[in-house]
């Protein structure tokens, strides 16, 4: 387990704060992309070109990188072309998931069919359970990267179609994922998942941890039945990594000194774990070099920790009816996410606030309102976009297609959540 994240690089990144010379603690008013269309050598390794976030303050007007003669390599001492700048003044197209996803549209309805045929039909009260939340209106943002993190890769290789491999990951990603969110809502007592009654709430707790188990379970025989043993080791991580991040959330509740790296160790267990181990995934089943599939795997880590972080911004800043359950819920209940870890270094009294577990009537929506006056949103929106800069450059050893261009966009989508 200590292997796990010695090596995570959890940290916070400059990336194009130092080389604009910004402050990694400055706030963010717009990004941009950039394009590099230079393609890089190095090796048996070929980088190519790159999208990347520049961030501008506020209190300034310009904030470019105009020369690239002095910035530090990007990738393995590779260094980036003459960027073409985009014009920020045209009006950005809006990233939808059903565009977004449209590349990989067939791969995810054959998902959709197979998914209850693999979680089985031996026990009905189970497959209901199972069908609740599956049927919940899930993104499947997670198997629609196995999918295009797949067909990218696939390219690299030469392969034609995708590998009955490729198709079963997405299914066992997709199980172990689920498995998570019906156990997760039992741990924190929750109503609601997206909108509609939590597993645990229809069926009772008897129910929804045996459920819970099954998937897991069952996921873990047909992840055996692929016959990878670096696959079966990287996926049965995860599941260790859940349990890990579990435990350290419930031992860290009301705790004020909880540091920031504490916070991306947790997030990294909860979240990033799987989405890094499902592209990384992909990428070993297409057969392209450990490089690559190493790169995919930082892809997968960096994009799942932005992706925390945004929605835990979300829990602050959107109503209960767009969250899908009440909005403060992990404040509520102890848990201190990336805004409040900022929040708590320039206000006492929300250390106050939350060391009384909200003991006072209106105390909570008192520490909510703190969190955003005191700049802890636009701190971890810093944060999030800091993690997809280098996610989007985990990619340049990607060839240009339709499916990098998916990955790109994804990124951009998590981000557009918070603009």
């Amino acid at each position: 387990m200590m292997s796990t994240y010695h090596n995570l690089d959890l940290g916070r990144t400059v990336l194009d704060l130092v080389a604009c010379g910004c402050s990694s603690s400055s706030s963010f008013e717009r990004s941009s992309v950039r394009n590099y269309s230079k393609v890089i050598s190095k090796g048996n390794s070929r980088v190519y070109g790159v999208r990347r976030l520049v961030t501008t303050r506020r209190d300034r007007t310009l904030c470019r990188v105009s020369s690239m003669k002095t910035v530090e390599p990007l990738l393995d001492g590779a260094t980036q072309g003459p960027p073409r700048v985009l014009n920020l003044e045209e009006p950005k197209k809006s990233i939808s998931l059903t565009n977004l996803f449209e590349v990989v549209a067939d791969d995810l309805l054959t998902l959709n069919r197979n998914l209850q045929s693999v979680v089985g039909a031996e026990n009905p009260v189970l497959m209901s359970a199972a069908e609740q939340i599956f049927g919940a209106g899930g993104k499947r943002m997670r198997p629609a990267l196995v999918f295009l993190v797949s067909r990218a890769t696939a390219e690299l290789a030469g392969l034609k179609e995708l590998t009955t491999e490729h198709r079963r990951l997405a299914e066992i990603i997709e199980m172990i994922h689920t498995a998570s969110l019906i156990h997760d809502d039992v741990l924190d007592d929750s109503d609601m998942r997206r909108g509609k009654e939590t597993v645990h709430q229809l069926y009772g707790t008897r129910v929804a941890v045996l459920a819970g188990d099954f998937m897991f379970a069952q996921s873990s025989w047909y992840l055996a039945n692929l016959e990878n043993l670096e696959v079966i080791k990287l996926i049965s991580q995860v599941i260790k990594d859940f349990a890990s991040g579990e435990i350290k959330q419930a031992s860290s509740l009301f705790d004020c000194d909880v540091e920031l790296e504490e916070y991306l160790i947790k997030s990294y267990y909860k979240t990033a774990s799987l989405i890094a181990a499902s592209t990384k995934g992909a990428a070993i089943f297409s057969g392209v070099e450990s490089y690559i599939a190493g790169k995919m795997y930082e892809y997968g880590r960096n994009l799942g920790l932005s992706f925390q972080v945004v929605d835990d911004i979300l829990d602050f800043t959107q109503s209960a009816e767009q969250l899908g359950k009440p909005a403060g819920s992990d404040l509520a209940k102890g848990n201190l996410t990336a805004p409040v870890i900022f929040a708590l270094e320039k206000e006492p009294k929300l250390r106050e606030i939350i060391e009384s577990e909200f003991s006072e009537t209106g105390s909570l929506d008192e520490a909510i309102e703190l969190v955003k006056s005191c700049g802890g949103i636009e701190k971890a929106q810093e944060l999030a976009k800091e993690k997809a800069d280098v996610a989007i450059q985990n990619l340049q050893c990607l060839p240009q297609s339709s499916f990098r261009r998916a990955l790109e966009d994804m990124v951009m989508f998590n981000l557009e959540r918070i603009d």
